[in-house]
């Protein structure tokens, strides 16, 4: 008897581990596919996501080419294909016939025309219903003026199947407006302005199947059941109203309603029983609504139901079963939601599942069974890549081994310029070693766009959240902060020289290099301390594939929306300022002295030259800076920003001045060109002499400016210079001249 229990115990085991293998890895049709592929249909064969619907038959059976329009709920295209166009063919056959129809309704007034039992009086301008023969069976008044339907107004129309009101001016309906109309199948009444529906007002619709009330001003159901006089009621629609509950009586009677679309409201919270009566729902749509959380089982009865949208619903959670009743769901639209606590378990069950719709295209990893994922790219990162773009993935190896050799090369060749200001010297190469960070951060960001080629979706949400992609984008913001800082620190310093010639104190070593490694504690500060509370700040990082904070869409939270307000638009936006307004003094003082010289020409030529360098200097820090403080505003208006837009940031624009500073600070100056006819005269030297020893090597008899290159000035001008910056050099001798 023991053997016997272990035995049945360790078959009940093996068969629920069995049972639940299936259950997490079964998709479709019983084939087992990897994360981001979709089964062709019984065949053993799977294909990633990105192959579903495009144009071509991958399976080999057409089954990727099947479901590619979202059809699931027949609200819409029942209305679009059936009711709408089967409207409008009537009356365009009607219109193109060469005999009309014969009027079988007798009389009818002269704004209106008549075929058979049907009757057309759109846009006549009527401001009453008109009285017509009682044998009709279409009554269409669209697009006219009427205000007010009163008591027994159709009530003589009791063959009436189908009436059009839409587009009226209607206000106020009485409880015995539609009185009489027993046969009445389709009420439109869409586009007024009623306010109100009595308990009563469709008492007499025992045969009403298709009522659409959208854009109307209702703000409360009856208290009553709405269906309790319309047991054939199956598609409702009141979309565009005001209403804020939705009680449990409500749909009480419904038994038959198929679509109800609620969406456009002003409805704040549902009761746990509110759709329970509806067993034959088909589409249920609460997009666009107030609703803060969702009762935990308040779809459990929705068997049936094979649309479902909860977009743009101020949803803060849902709970991990609230889907398991869904068994024949197709469609889900979850759009705009922020799912916090998202996971596959979610959507495991929707076994039927063929479109899904997410705020961010990092979620549909999350439903890997699903064939159409929306969206498919954040624009910066695709389901297959971490980079989308063919040419995003180019250039960020090229700026990143630009970014990185150029400011190498300098920090390398630095110490063998001659330069008699040490300390400027140290301060470009801090700044150097600033903007290599720049390199190195896209470097590692390609790196990972390798890693994960083709397959990025299974690893987005677990890169963004990792600490990888924190230390990564650390990485970045400490790079662009002390690269602003740094860049900020050597406009002043030069302005002051400059400006202030005669007054300009030699730089000591004590404050300079206290003065930049304040400037990169403040650097690291900023960058790490976003990941110091998680609570506060949460996933700064993690907002997209990058790792970048730009956070041009809302920030998931009030804290990091704050903190990247202060960083972007506080402290660069008021470096920005300083630098401008700084080299723009400098200009004005230079060429204020050019006024006064004697030498006029060579003057201007040299102020020429001035003009070019601030031109590049402004145009580049304007080309880095300004596109993101312009994002950082219209993210504040909550304008929405393509994530394409944020990705050429990031690659293109933001490294500029990572790439150009090399270019700009060391590679174009005087003597740093000097340097190069150095070592260019030495070398033709010692191929000239064949190697003897000995031979006098060429030397710059001055060290020139480094900001402002004046290739025009003689020696025999320059005087012994009371600053001791060399980037003072032009303007003193300016000085000396006027002396």
């Amino acid at each position: 008897m023991t053997s016997e229990c272990y035995f049945y115990m360790f078959l009940l085991i093996g068969t629920k581990v069995i049972c639940d293998s299936l259950e997490d890895h079964v998709s479709g049709g019983g084939i087992t596919c990897p994360l981001g592929y979709f089964p062709c249909g019984n065949i053993t064969k799977c294909l990633p996501q990105q192959l579903h619907c495009n144009g071509e038959d991958d399976c080999g059976n057409r089954a990727d080419e099947e479901n590619c329009e979202d059809y699931n709920g027949w609200s819409l295209q029942f209305d679009k294909h059936y009711t709408k166009d089967r409207y409008n063919k009537m009356k365009s056959l009607y219109a193109s016939q060469t005999k009309t129809p014969e009027c079988l309704a007798g009389a009818v007034p002269a704004e209106c025309t008549c075929q058979r039992l049907e009757i057309f009086c759109d846009a006549a301008k009527l401001r009453a219903v008109p009285s017509v023969s009682s044998n009709i069976t279409i009554m269409s008044l669209q697009r006219n003026l009427l205000r007010k339907l009163s008591a027994d107004t159709f009530k003589k129309y009791q063959d009436l199947k189908y009436l059009y009101l839409q587009n009226n001016k209607i206000r106020a309906v009485s409880e015995r407006a539609f009185k009489g109309l027993f046969n009445l199948t389709k009420l439109y009444l869409s586009n007024n302005k009623i306010t109100i529906l009595k308990p009563g007002v469709f008492a007499d619709l025992h045969r009403l199947e298709w009522l659409e009330m959208m854009n109307n001003s209702v703000a409360h159901l009856p208290d009553k059941p709405l269906c309790r006089y319309m047991p054939r009621l199956n598609w409702l629609d009141l979309e565009g109203n005001h209403i804020h509950h939705v009680r449990n009586v409500t749909f009480i009677s419904c038994n038959t309603l198929t679509v109800l679309v609620l969406r456009e409201n002003k409805i704040s919270s549902l009761s746990e029983n509110s759709f329970s009566f509806l067993q034959m729902l088909d589409e249920l749509d609460l997009a666009s609504n107030k609703i803060e959380s969702l009762p935990p089982y308040i779809f459990k009865d929705l068997k049936e139901l094979s649309q479902l949208n909860l977009s743009y619903n101020p949803i803060k959670k849902i709970q991990i079963d609230q889907f398991d009743f869904l068994i024949k769901l197709k469609s889900l639209g979850l759009e705009g939601i922020e799912i916090t606590n998202i996971q596959r378990r979610m959507f495991r069950p929707l076994r039927n599942l063929s479109h899904i719709y997410f705020k961010k295209f990092q979620y549909c990893g999350y439903a890997p069974h699903v064939r159409s994922c929306k969206p498919n790219t954040d624009g910066i990162s695709s389901l297959e890549n971490l980079l989308a773009s063919i040419i995003q993935r180019v250039f960020v190896w090229v700026v990143s081994a630009v970014t990185c050799f150029g400011n190498i090369f300098v920090i390398c060749m630095r110490p063998y310029i001659r330069s008699e200001n040490k300390l400027h010297a140290i301060s470009i190469m801090s700044l150097c070693c600033a903007d290599c960070l720049m390199g190195i951060y896209l470097f590692v960001i390609g790196a990972f766009d390798l890693k994960y080629r083709g397959e990025y979706n299974k690893h987005a949400q677990l890169w963004m959240d990792s600490i990888h992609c924190q230390l990564l984008g650390s990485l970045a913001i400490l790079s662009t902060e002390v690269s602003v800082l740094l860049l900020t620190y050597l406009t002043l310093e030069k302005c002051i020289c400059i400006v202030y010639p005669f007054r300009c104190l030699k730089p000591r070593k004590c404050r300079t290099i206290s003065i930049l490694i304040l400037i990169w504690i403040i650097g690291f500060a900023v960058a790490f301390i976003p990941l110091s509370n998680k609570e506060f700040f949460r996933n700064y990082y993690g907002t997209n594939g990058v790792c970048f904070p730009l956070h041009s869409e809302q920030a998931e939270s009030a804290g990091s929306q704050i903190y990247s307000v202060v960083i972007f638009l506080g402290v660069n936006l008021a470096a920005f300022i300083i630098i401008v307004f700084s080299y723009g003094t400098m200009f004005y003082s230079v060429h204020q002295t050019a006024i006064t010289a004697t030498e006029v020409k060579n003057h201007v030529k040299k102020e020429m030259i001035l003009a070019k360098r601030f031109f590049f200097i402004v145009f580049t820090d304007a080309l880095c800076w300004i596109p993101i403080f312009v994002l950082k505003l219209l993210s504040l208006l909550r304008v929405e920003i393509p994530g394409t837009i944020t990705s050429w940031v990031v690659i293109f624009i933001l490294p500029i001045n990572s790439a150009l500073n090399p270019l700009l600070y060391t590679l174009t100056t005087r003597p740093f060109k000097e340097m190069i006819h150095q070592v260019w005269y030495n070398y033709r030297q010692r191929r000239s002499k064949k190697g003897k020893s000995g031979q006098k090597t060429y030397g710059p008899s001055f060290i020139w400016v480094e900001m402002w290159p004046m290739h025009e000035m003689t020696p025999k001008v320059m005087k012994p210079m009371l600053c001791t910056d060399s980037s003072d050099a032009s303007v003193t001798s300016q000085s000396t001249r006027i002396n």
